[in-house]
């Protein structure tokens, strides 16, 4: 295993110095231009975003934020961190800013790319996009066999590796038992089918994303003498040219970016080509709308939830820089939290929660793929395997399953961007 780890990391180490960083920058800058800064149409995103529960786009809005707000905008923050320092902070943060107009472009072209099944289901996503819009099954298969194997990786085993460290933290229960009852409460859910877990993402998601907010709010309000210099040290850090004393305390630029990048990108999954399949079936949203509502998932996702995260646990490090020694990597969080009465607990009810939904969300993306390539007759064999893969990823190595994670996302990212890119003058802004 420590073998393969290193295979893995070797291999990332590549990619995302390089390859990925330079082409996401690029795609996120390039449609930013080419659809007249598209982030100016944030309010009307936003206005769309507030939607009632009734309305099928808030719904789906709600499952592409469920696969999106998980890990990722804790442990994968707190790790960006720990890796390449405060400055992995302002590059998540640009991520999101920029991969806005990245999502907007992902989701129209999937709405406009979508085909009606025989039961009247809207089907959509990259693959029917690869298919229909550059003529090539064979790369519509290749995407959806890469989005099948990611649902068990990117959604799947990071979750439940994340669910698992979590309650043993606070109850030194078994991997193994908590592994169990993951399995059976992310099935109750699944096996039931879409509409079961849309309506559960409908009413999970506001709750535990404003207990979270508030949480961060609380802290930094604690936090406030160093708020001024928390930013400060984020942007200075970004820019840093090399690393004068490594991780926590310095990180490079090619550090910090390369971290912030990756974790920007598997929290809000912009250039993977992800988050549009949660909007395909709806048939009350145009094009346009879906793309302004996958945008403001972006939006809530990295621009605000990311970024509140960083500052939250740079400030305590600067108020308290003995904790960077106290910590792990992936708990720094844990170190602002503790700041709050029974903030560790509170801490790790929304890392559960959060983790919880994503897989949730997730099984919706895997099961596009699996009936994409195998038709609907796979649908509860595919749903049986994603459940046998939270299980093992409860009990698999966490450092193992992210390095696994960041070339998932990377192997995602070449025939997503190709396919925008190519068809990139068929994508529209919103009519004024």
């Amino acid at each position: 295993m420590s073998v393969f780890y290193h295979i893995l990391s070797t291999l990332n180490q590549f990619l995302w110095n390089g390859p990925i960083l330079i082409l996401l920058l690029f795609t996120h800058c390039f449609f930013t231009v080419r659809l007249g800064f598209i982030q100016r149409h944030l309010p009307s995103a936003l206005m769309l975003s507030g939607d009632g529960e009734k309305k099928q786009g808030f719904r789906s809005l709600t499952t592409a934020l469920a696969a999106t707000l998980g890990t990722g905008n804790i442990v994968g923050v707190s790790s960006a961190i720990a890796l390449g320092g405060p400055g992995a902070v302002f590059w998540c943060w640009l991520t999101g800013l920029l991969g806005m107009a990245t999502s907007y472009a992902e989701c129209y072209l999937c709405m406009s790319h979508r085909k009606a099944d025989s039961t009247g289901t809207f089907r959509g996503g990259i693959m029917y996009v690869l298919e229909h819009g550059i003529k090539s099954k064979t790369a519509g298969c290749v995407f959806a066999f890469l989005l099948l194997i990611a649902s068990f990786g990117i959604g799947c085993s990071t979750q439940a590796g994340t669910v698992t460290e979590t309650v043993a933290s606070l109850t030194g229960l078994s991997p193994y038992i908590t592994g169990i009852l993951l399995v059976f409460c992310v099935g109750y859910v699944i096996l039931h089918g879409s509409a079961a877990v849309t309506k559960l993402c409908s009413r999970l998601v506001p709750a535990m994303a404003l207990l979270y907010l508030a949480a961060c709010v609380l802290i930094l309000c604690l936090n406030h003498e160093y708020l001024l210099p928390a930013l400060r040290k984020i942007i200075s850090s970004a820019f840093t040219p090399t690393a004068a004393l490594g991780g926590i305390t310095g990180g490079s630029f090619l550090l910090s970016a390369r971290y912030g990048i990756a974790r920007g990108l598997f929290t809000n999954e912009a250039g993977i080509g992800t988050a549009p399949l949660a909007f395909v079936e709806d048939k009350e949203s145009s094009p346009q709308k879906a793309a302004l509502l996958s945008m403001s998932a972006v939006f809530w996702d990295t621009v605000i939830l990311c970024a509140l995260t960083g500052i939250v646990i740079v400030s305590t490090l600067l108020r308290n820089p003995s904790l960077v020694h106290s910590y792990t990597p992936t708990t720094l969080t844990s170190a602002a939290f503790s700041l709050l009465p029974c903030g560790e607990l509170l801490l790790g009810i929304s890392l559960i929660a959060f983790a919880y939904a994503t897989l949730i969300g997730w099984s919706y993306f895997g099961a596009q793929a699996i009936h994409y390539l195998f038709g609907e007759k796979s649908l509860t064999t595919y749903r049986l395997c994603y459940l046998g893969m939270i299980f093992l990823g409860s009990v698999l190595s966490l450092p193992l399953i992210w390095e696994l994670t960041d070339f998932l996302n990377a192997c995602m990212v070449l025939p997503n961007v190709f396919a925008l890119l190519f068809l990139h003058k068929t994508i529209s802004p919103p009519k004024k």
